[in-house]
């Protein structure tokens, strides 16, 4: 039976106890019994629902920034997203690395304590050979990374932390930097192993190749800006309004931006042996006539219309009307 019951079921129920069928007291000694909800003390829940979900939607921005940064740097084509958010043992997460690693050990400024920025190796070896000019291909026999391919991961890295920073603005000021690179496990114990975790795991797909890369946050670290970690507060936080003092600031940016605006006198198509032949003096008859308006254009979109002239003898150009919907023109 459902827990919740049909109109039929209820009219039955109804009639059996005023037949007497069933007993009224039966039901209250069930309710009365406790409920006990099982809880581990090796694996205590420290993290709330709302909060891991709130530390998903910090790295899938994250995931959108290191996405574009990542295009960007290694010149390919990059796909990143976050495939779980979960709450671990520091004990679990670190008996899952593999061995050679690529661990960023992160101080996570100004909160105390470090996080682990855990690259898979396939990933690492892929970004390094595209930085040295490499198809970035999939490494055929695994090997520990030498001393110049860890400073090339180490200045990825310190670039990745500027993205951290960002993507955690809503709730914390970051100033993150990069304490080491640590290619063994057993020598990246940041919290004891019963220490409890939330294990942040993205995907990573750099043209045919396909890795992890895994973000350990210990509790402790986050734990004075734990009460900020709920959805409500980060919606509020993302829709606050704009101060008068930020729109001024984005109307000035906006007015000292530069545009390419071009007037169009007219068109017209020719064939090659004539444009070869050209001469001074020569007429080309355009598909315009002397009063029709010509188009101005903005950046590659038709905005206005306009009577071409002269102003303090310099040829210019008078708008006459603005097109409301600009048409994309092909070059």
């Amino acid at each position: 039976m459902s827990d919740v019951l049909s109109q039929n079921e209820i009219d039955d129920l109804l009639q059996a106890l005023s037949a007497g069928e069933v007993d009224v007291q039966e039901f209250k000694e069930e309710t009365k019994e406790k409920r006990i909800k099982k809880y581990d003390f090796r694996r205590p829940n420290k993290f709330a629902k709302d909060q891991l979900r709130t530390l998903q939607i910090i790295h899938e921005n994250f995931s959108r920034l290191l996405n574009t940064f990542l295009s960007g740097y290694l010149r390919t084509y990059i796909q990143v997203n976050v495939l779980s958010v979960e709450q671990l043992t520091y004990y679990e997460f670190s008996n899952s690395i593999s061995n050679p690693a690529v661990l960023g050990i992160i101080n996570y400024a100004p909160l105390n304590g470090q996080i682990i920025l855990d690259i898979s190796t396939d990933i690492a070896f892929t970004m390094i050979e595209r930085v040295l000019g490499g198809s970035g291909g999939l490494l055929k026999e695994a090997r520990t990374f030498t001393e110049i391919e860890l400073t090339l991961l180490k200045k990825i890295i310190i670039k990745i932390n500027k993205l951290l920073t960002e993507s955690w603005e809503n709730i914390v000021s970051l100033n993150p930097s990069l304490e080491k690179i640590e290619t063994n496990s057993q020598f990246a114990q940041i919290v004891s192993p019963n220490e409890t975790i939330a294990l942040v795991t993205l995907n990573v797909k750099i043209g045919n190749v396909e890795g992890m890369i895994n973000i350990c946050i210990p509790h402790f670290v986050i734990e004075p800006i734990i009460p900020k970690l709920s959805t409500k507060l980060w919606f509020s936080n993302t829709n606050k309004e704009i101060s008068e003092a930020e729109k001024q600031a984005l109307k000035f940016g906006l007015e000292k931006t530069h545009v390419d605006v071009r007037a169009v006198v007219g068109e017209t198509n020719i064939a090659v042996k004539d444009f070869l032949n050209l001469q001074i003096g020569d007429v080309i008859q355009l598909d315009t006539k002397l009063n029709d308006e010509i188009k101005i254009i903005v950046e590659n979109k038709l905005k206005f219309l306009g009577k071409p002239g002269v102003k303090k003898k310099k040829l210019a150009v008078k708008i006459t009307k603005v097109v409301e919907e600009g048409d994309e023109l092909g070059e």
